[in-house]
């Protein structure tokens, strides 16, 4: 017995206006499901990229933690035998007072002895781990401040200072660690311009923070130094200690802000501080209002 036919009407309802209407919603169903796909597919790509960003971040604050451990040991062992061996010297010299030959080697020693004790200082500046102390004080004090005890080295290279730092911007922040990281991007800076150019400071605010720009007119940064910067003991200097920059990033990261490095478009390069000011100041705020209740 043969099976009864389907009428034509069942399969296509009602001819071929609505099988058109049935395929342009099709059309516009898989549309939107591709579109959905590329979106969800770049957000995708978006997170691992982030997550690859945070893994790597977390692998180097592993591993500063390490080194940081390792170089503060180092720092106190070294400072502990430079003490008694600088009162040895003084001793020395002191008896050779009159044999201008030996006391010519003398200096030599001495001045290696400086070197490696700055190279301790920075060590123990680098490995320092505490929380920053915050105020509020005037940013362009502290740039004139540190400008003024350059001003000789400064001379001697000609370089010229162009500081457009406001004389009533406030910023709430550790001074002596701020300091400090003015005076390393600084002397970072002349180092860079050997025979002359201009060190330019400027700066400005907002809402969320405080931007302090140090650039130079040296020859500027390569791709690969740009990359390697702020790692701990990477140089490009014949006598540095590679951890001026490496303090910088950790007295940034300590402020809960960022340091970067770029080149100038007109030639040099430049270090940007980014020290936010919400935080800073309720906590500022937070230790006012306790020193007051204690004062009470």
């Amino acid at each position: 017995m043969s099976e009864p036919s389907v009428p034509a009407e069942t399969l296509i309802p009602h001819g071929g206006a609505e099988l058109e209407t049935v395929l342009a919603a099709w059309n516009a169903a898989t549309l939107r499901l591709e579109q959905t796909h590329g979106v969800l597919r770049e957000e995708v790509r978006r997170l691992t990229d982030e997550l690859e960003i945070k893994n790597r971040e977390l692998a180097r604050r592993n591993r500063l933690a390490d080194l940081g451990q390792m170089a503060s040991h180092i720092a106190h062992e070294v400072r502990n035998n430079l003490v008694p061996a600088t009162l040895y010297l003084n001793m020395l010299r002191r008896r050779i007072s009159d044999d201008c030959g030996s006391l010519g080697v003398l200096d030599k020693v001495d001045a290696a002895f400086t070197a490696l004790e700055a190279t301790v200082n920075d060590l123990l500046h680098f490995t320092m781990d505490r929380n920053p102390r915050l105020q509020s004080f005037l940013l362009r004090e502290l740039v004139d401040e540190v400008c003024a005890s350059l001003a000789p080295q400064m001379a001697a290279q000609a370089i010229e200072a162009d500081i457009d730092v406001p004389g009533d911007l406030f910023i709430a922040a550790d001074r002596d660690m701020i300091r400090r990281a003015v005076l390393n991007l600084t002397l970072n800076a002349l180092d860079a311009m050997p025979d002359g150019g201009s060190l330019v400071v400027t700066s400005s605010s907002s809402r969320l923070g405080v931007e302090l720009e140090i650039a130079d007119t040296g020859p500027g940064l390569s791709d690969d130094t740009l990359s390697r910067v702020f790692e701990p003991f990477f140089t490009t200097k014949h006598c540095g200690t590679g951890l001026g920059l490496a303090i910088v990033y950790r007295i940034t990261e300590a402020h809960g802000g960022e340091v970067t490095a770029a080149n100038c478009p007109e030639g040099g390069a430049a270090f940007t501080l980014c020290i936010p000011q919400t935080t800073c100041l309720q906590n500022v705020q937070q230790l006012s209002t306790k020193t007051l209740k204690v004062a009470a």
